[in-house]
């Protein structure tokens, strides 16, 4: 007798637990579900941007760095940073010669 009781038992259990995890699941599917589920998405995704962007600021800052370094844009170099200085992009412009 007290096997049937300990089955019983066990299956009232379950079926408790499987009616909990179908009502969960026919929750989602509702409207309001829905919108839940794709608000959490949608701000996943909003996440996943500023991250994305937020790495993608500082490798173009490094990059920038590198560059600025690379031509001598620094500071470090005197000449290149002295005002006026065009690194001979400019034609030279001389006064016409009078004979």
């Amino acid at each position: 007798m007290s096997r049937r009781l300990v089955y019983i038992a066990f299956g009232a259990a379950v079926g408790i637990l499987v009616v909990q995890r179908a009502t969960k699941a026919a929750k989602r599917f509702t409207p309001a579900g829905v919108q839940t589920s794709l608000a959490g998405s949608f701000a996943g995704l909003a996440e996943a941007v500023r991250d994305f962007s937020a790495d993608l600021r500082e490798v173009m800052a490094e990059r920038e760095d590198e560059l600025r370094v690379t031509l001598g844009l620094d500071g470090t170099h005197d000449v290149v940073d002295a005002p006026g200085h065009t690194g001979g992009l400019e034609p030279e412009v001389t006064a016409p010669r009078t004979t």
